[in-house]
């Protein structure tokens, strides 16, 4: 997919848009799992989506609305409750980066673009493909976006349908393809003789690859990064802090935190001699709950993590 110009994107999403399909409720429900009554619910009680109406009012679901139920259920198996994903969908969708030139429905469509070439090269297994047009899009695009509205949005539907039926190798494949290839990016950005951000993901509560994400974001706030493989029991954090003498310690977690986490937080927090901070869904959640404490809240944003970041590093915001 070659650059284009600003009237030819508007064109291109442009007809996109008006070649939208509408989806009845049974249709969503056959694509995505959740039976009407569930959907019904979702709308009526929680107000989690809007569907269109016909004039016999019939409910009519666009692909951004089947795109938000698998989000809604993506947040409930992180043992998110469904009462409070509308929440946390108002939150995310308040940080999606939209053009000042051209509407956010145009922007996504360009979006869905790059998404159907990404999962037709992974689908074929076809590396080469994969790599042209992984490098197109960093060339195109920001971090975040890359990441947050392109690629990992991929990366999730192929994890839901491995799991739903039973199709892995095109997840794997694809995850160790992303995986390769951010290392190499940290390793680039790696400054040696610097003390650097040291990122961890909570043992059961992240993915190796969002672990990975979440550094990228984070070296984005001109630090260093260092990277500890996932599986690094929580109780010996301070005595590896000890050793690495790191400039802040990032922990991340994109899943539904458990009760105790907070304390468990602030204890550790105690005997660092750096700053703690917490990454991912889990920092949106626990925000209230940590305000006031020694740690900082980064939020599961690429640009918001870096921003905030570089700002507590420079004691210039609040944790």
């Amino acid at each position: 997919m070659s650059v284009i110009t600003e009237d030819n994107f508007v064109f291109q999403a442009t007809t996109a848009l008006r070649q939208e399909e509408l989806f009845p409720i049974r249709e969503v429900a056959r694509l995505t799992g959740v039976n009407p009554v569930t959907l019904r619910a979702w709308e009526r009680r929680y107000g989690l989506i809007q569907p269109t109406r016909t004039e016999s009012g019939h409910r009519l679901y666009s692909v951004g609305d089947i795109e938000k139920v698998r989000s809604i259920l993506a947040w409930i198996e992180r043992g998110v409750v469904v009462s409070k994903v509308g929440k946390i969908l108002t939150k995310t969708e308040s940080v999606q980066p939209v053009s000042a030139l051209i509407s956010s429905d145009l922007v996504k469509a360009d979006y869905a673009q790059w998404q159907q070439q990404v999962a037709g090269a992974v689908g074929n297994f076809d590396d080469i493909e994969l790599d042209r047009l992984y490098g197109q899009i960093f060339s195109t695009y920001a971090v975040p976006i890359v990441f947050q509205d392109i690629l990992m949005p991929v990366w999730r539907q192929l994890q839901q349908r491995q799991q739903e039926f039973g199709q892995t190798s095109e997840w794997v494949f694809f995850d160790g393809f992303l995986r390769s290839r951010i290392i190499q990016r940290l390793l680039l950005k790696r400054e040696a003789q610097s003390r650097r951000v040291l990122v961890v993901g909570i043992v059961g509560q992240c993915r190796e690859l969002e672990l990975l994400v979440t550094a990228l974001f984070v070296s984005k706030a001109e630090v260093g990064v260092r990277v500890l493989t996932i599986g690094l029991p929580f109780d010996e954090l301070t005595l590896v802090c000890q050793k690495v003498q790191p400039l802040a310690l990032v922990l991340v977690s994109n899943h539904a935190p458990p009760a105790e986490l907070p304390k468990r937080l602030n204890k550790l927090a105690m005997g660092l001699d750096c700053p703690l901070m917490l990454a991912g869904d889990a920092s949106d959640l626990l925000q209230d709950s940590l305000a006031g404490s020694s740690i900082g809240c980064l939020g599961s944003e690429g640009t918001l993590i870096h921003q905030r970041l570089r700002q507590l590093l420079a004691g210039n915001l609040d944790t």
